[in-house]
């Protein structure tokens, strides 16, 4: 495990709302549902993608757009080409200005394919994911609310493979289109973040460094170890002084610091599960006794474990 294996768990594609628009120019598509983060690439044709509040961006044939889609946003031909459908998720969606008004029945085409005519000549994919909890939140954070990454021989294959895929009804079908929405994901976030001025999670660069990287690994794979800054050196192979140092340097905050933040995330996603208890959760992060881990996630996240419980169960706390 490392940093962005742990920030992935929670943004894993299972049961992904997949949507093949197919569109002759001029053309503009809306997209209005509410998912934290979506994915789109253009199979033929290129796009321009226009987010609420923010300028339209080119998306080339092949390229992958991430896009923090609590808000609307729209695929089209040009910047000017007001939207002609309006999507909500893969089996609702309709159309608006001028024409006749078509609902689904008129415009879903096939399988998660959507458009006005079956022949079109531009092709696109969007994908949703449902990305719940505090860990997925951090990866959140770390984009802008519109990423492009440009095509490679890394995201060429996997692109064809889902547009193969996602007209198919075989069975496993949706496990396959999930599957391949990862690796996308995964793929097209590792070249974001290659970039000097993106923002990744804490930690995510300094896993190049030999020794550090080290550390962080052990640190995400056990993250319930009684972990200290002379137990993390010990894993780099450093002194503790030399490794806090560097530690701070790469990463950006002190080590224990890093570690305290990294369980309350874990701790807030865990908090939030089926019978979970402030005893059990404590455990499983590496504190021996509730007490304790009350006091630290109050005093990391404003509140008591107990409230993000109550909360979870519909309840106040």
């Amino acid at each position: 495990m490392d940093v962005l294996d742990d920030h992935l768990g929670g943004v894993r594609a299972r049961g992904a709302a997949f949507c093949r628009s197919v569109v002759e120019p001029p053309w503009g598509v809306r997209f209005t549902g509410p998912v934290p983060l979506a994915l789109a690439t253009v199979l033929t044709g290129d796009a321009w993608i226009t987010v609420a509040g923010s300028a339209p961006a080119l998306l080339r044939e092949g390229d992958i757009a991430l896009i923090r889609a609590a808000r609307p946003f729209t695929v089209s031909d040009d910047p000017d080409t007001p939207p002609r459908i309006v999507i909500e998720d893969e089996t609702t969606c309709y159309t608006v200005g001028d024409g006749p008004p078509l609902g689904s029945d008129d415009l879903v085409l096939g399988p998660r394919t959507c458009g006005l005519e079956p022949d079109a000549t531009d092709t696109f994919i969007v994908a949703g994911y449902p990305i719940r909890g505090d860990v997925g939140d951090r990866l959140l954070r770390s984009l802008p609310d519109l990423a492009i990454v440009p095509d490679g021989p890394d995201l060429a294959p996997l692109s064809g493979l889902l547009a193969t895929e996602i007209v198919g009804e075989e069975p496993g079908q949706q496990v396959v289109l999930d599957r391949l929405l990862d690796m996308l994901l995964v793929k097209a976030l590792r070249r974001w973040f290659e970039r000097p001025d993106a923002e990744p999670p804490a930690g995510y660069r300094a896993l190049a460094d030999a020794r550090v990287g080290r550390a962080l690994r052990a640190l995400h794979e056990a993250p319930g170890r009684p972990w200290t800054v002379a137990a993390l050196a010990a894993e780099a192979g450093l002194s503790r002084a030399a490794f806090a140092r560097t530690f701070t340097e790469l990463v950006g905050v002190p080590p224990m610091t890093y570690v305290t933040e990294w369980r309350m995330a874990l701790a807030a996603d865990l908090l939030r599960e089926r019978g979970a208890s402030v005893a059990s959760v404590a455990r499983r992060i590496g504190y021996a006794d509730g007490f304790a881990f009350s006091n630290a996630f109050k005093r990391v996240r404003g509140r008591p474990p107990s409230a993000v419980i109550a909360e979870a169960r519909g309840g106040r706390p």
